[in-house]
């Protein structure tokens, strides 16, 4: 997908890596952001809209990981929103890298905002990889800002993603999030509260007899609040602590 196009230039510290299942590279920092497996699955999980005029938007995109994994399934636009600067930019130079401009725009701003930019009730599937960790005031944080918002609830909250997430939703439009299994309770408590109905749910885990340690969940806007399905589990590892054949499939493809 990136032949024959210009190699941006690269900030210190930064590299370009590449998702070879799906052939697209990626702009990455070990000192800013770099995609992590939940964005692979979440990937892997969500459903984007087929039709050339569906619309997605990807909440709390980072370096745009999702949203570009998830591009050639879709002829639909994309819309990614970063609140971070620097993120934001790593996400616009990866999307020119896979000649991916015409399909795909980042929107550098807060999400509590964004629909000032994208109409409410305008919006097929929302996928979000958020904050997982709460702003205790006790809470260890990263040193690193870049970090620390990514990772922890200090510019948004796990409630104001959801209720962004039901905003910019069509009736019947559908949510994706990946998350920690010991806030599930409190993300579908507040889905319901949002309009948003949980419809399909899996627990990913670290290997065999270890507990779940990501949880993905799809909602449906205005959906009944019966229905729902759990699918089956996901092992990260298998016994020989490699990846599962089903996350190596994720990573490489066939």
């Amino acid at each position: 997908m990136g032949d024959n196009l210009p190699t941006p230039e690269l900030q210190a510290g930064e590299r370009i890596d590449q998702l070879y299942s799906q052939d697209i590279q990626i702009i990455q920092s070990s000192q800013v952001f770099s995609f992590s497996l939940d964005a692979v699955l979440l990937a892997h999980f969500a459903k984007p809209p087929v039709k050339s005029t569906g619309r997605m938007v990807d909440l709390c995109s980072g370096n745009g990981a999702v949203g570009l994994f998830m591009a050639h399934r879709t002829r639909g636009k994309i819309a990614m929103v970063e609140l971070q600067s620097r993120l934001a930019d790593m996400a616009r130079r990866s999307i020119a890298l896979n000649g991916l401009t015409d399909q795909i725009t980042v929107y550098q701003q807060d999400l509590a905002t964004i629909t000032e930019q994208i109409d409410k009730d305008s919006v097929d599937v929302v996928v979000c990889n958020p904050p997982y960790f709460a702003d205790e005031p006790d809470s260890r944080k990263n040193p690193n800002p870049y970090l620390a918002i990514a990772r922890h609830e200090i510019k948004t909250t796990l409630e104001t993603t959801i209720q962004v997430t039901s905003d910019l939703l069509k009736m019947n439009g559908k949510a994706y999030f990946v998350h920690r299994p010991d806030r599930f309770l409190e993300l579908a408590t507040l889905m319901g509260e949002h309009r948003l109905a949980v419809k399909r749910v899996q627990f990913v885990y670290p290997k065999a007899g270890r507990d779940a340690n990501i949880v993905l969940v799809e909602a449906i806007k205005d959906g009944k609040a019966t229905g729902l399905k759990v699918l089956p589990s996901l092992m990260t590892y298998d016994e020989n602590s490699e990846y599962s054949a089903s996350v190596k499939k994720m990573l490489y493809g066939e």
